[in-house]
């Protein structure tokens, strides 16, 4: 059991450092104000390793270092519990001492409190002496202790604030990688793009000049439509293309200013007016916000463009497209009385390629794009549960 207590022990004075570099500005200030409520001429911090009591901050006297067999407060660190003695030549635990003795010191007089991190590790004590016999009053000795939990706050701080800027230099190189990341795929995607596309509107070209010639030659029907569904083909492939460029590209570097997402929907809007030209939009007021302009106004197009395309065959579309203040983030809606989303496709969807409806043309990346742009602005994006008809697509941006 003491071994376990020593390891532990020395585990926690590790992870506060306590030995090797100390926080000795910010202790020195409560040693000396021990000192005074206890009214004694000498106070310490120590820390008691498995092996050592290493005095690290001192009043009335020199810092030292001593075997831990000869410390006072080892006994205490032990006992896990606060020692007050008037004269401590008096008490079994320390009248033979070397610090009571006269070999190391001639300590009378002596309170010391346990030093317990938060996980309940005594590492070391906040300790007053005196070389002459004394009494100390009850709160002085509670006051003491509140000290001595001070003492455990000043190593906990500098503990947190040291992990605190390692996850921020974790953070900032993660975000190193993930800008580099997404440079690189951004290239990649536009020369994957550009060297497809190049042979591709080859082939589109051919292939009207040779649906023009065959239809001039009066080519029967059947030919004509394969003929047609092979020019239709190279359409969607080239449209595949231009999205996969697109969800490389968005989502990457933001270029962040405040963004009027009400001047931004009018613009999305406008573009969406042929699709939109039957449906009856409810709109609210929509908040301005931080962040890229262009690539907002691409989510809002997305929601909205799929609203119009999964639309429901048992009646005319409604979109209602508002926002709400929700948890130190806008919440922007789209809502539409549409196909809906099944359950068990409400996740799936986000992910590239996939598509929960194949009756309606489409990439399946204009979802994952719109995942992909939220995320680089630090926000969310998902599907309301609770709506069952239709669908309620939301976006949360930081307030």
């Amino acid at each position: 059991m003491a071994e376990i207590d020593d390891r532990r022990r020395v585990a926690a004075i590790t992870a506060y450092d306590a030995v090797r570099m100390p926080p000795r500005a910010q202790l020195q200030s409560v040693v000396e104000l021990a000192a005074q409520i206890a009214d004694v001429p000498m106070a310490t911090i120590n820390i008691i390793t498995d092996v050592e009591q290493h005095q690290i901050v001192t009043v009335g006297f020199e810092a030292a270092i001593c075997r831990r067999e000869d410390s006072m407060c080892a006994v205490t660190v032990r006992e896990g519990a606060p020692v007050a003695l008037a004269d401590a030549s008096t008490d079994a635990r320390y009248a033979r001492n070397p610090f009571v003795t006269g070999d190391l010191g001639q300590v009378r007089f002596y309170v010391a409190h346990p030093l317990v991190t938060r996980e309940g590790v005594v590492v070391g004590t906040l300790c007053v002496f005196d070389e002459r016999p004394r009494d100390l009053e009850p709160s002085r000795v509670a006051a003491l202790a509140t000290l001595a939990e001070r003492v455990v706050d000043v190593f906990e701080l500098r503990l947190r604030s040291r992990e605190l800027a390692l996850s921020l230099m974790e953070n900032q190189a993660i975000q190193a990688e993930l800008e580099r990341s997404n440079e690189r795929l951004a290239s990649f995607a536009g020369q994957v793009s550009h060297d497809l596309k190049t042979p591709l509107t080859t082939i589109s070209l051919s292939l009207s000049l040779i649906r023009e010639q065959l239809q001039e030659e009066g080519v029967d029907a059947d030919s004509m439509s394969l003929m047609d569904r092979a020019i239709n083909g190279t359409v969607r492939m080239a449209d595949l293309l231009d999205d996969v460029l697109d969800f490389a590209r968005l989502g990457g570097t933001l270029k962040a200013t405040e963004v009027d997402l009400d001047f931004v929907l009018g613009e999305v809007l406008d573009d969406l007016g042929p699709d939109l030209v039957d449906a009856t939009l409810h709109i609210d007021r929509l908040p301005t916000v931080l962040g890229d302009r262009a690539q907002l106004r691409a989510v809002l197009q997305n929601l909205i463009a799929n609203a119009a395309k999964y639309r429901s065959d048992e009646g005319p579309l409604e979109v209602h497209i508002g926002a709400r203040h929700v948890q130190r983030a806008w919440r922007v809606e789209v809502t539409d009385n549409g196909r809906g989303v099944p359950p068990a496709d409400r996740n799936r969807v986000f992910e590239p390629l996939a598509r929960a409806d194949n009756s309606v043309e489409g990439s399946g990346i204009g979802l994952a794009t719109c995942r992909r742009i939220v995320g680089a602005h630090g926000g969310r994006i998902g599907i309301d549960p609770g709506v069952v008809e239709g669908s309620r697509f939301w976006f949360e941006l930081p307030d």
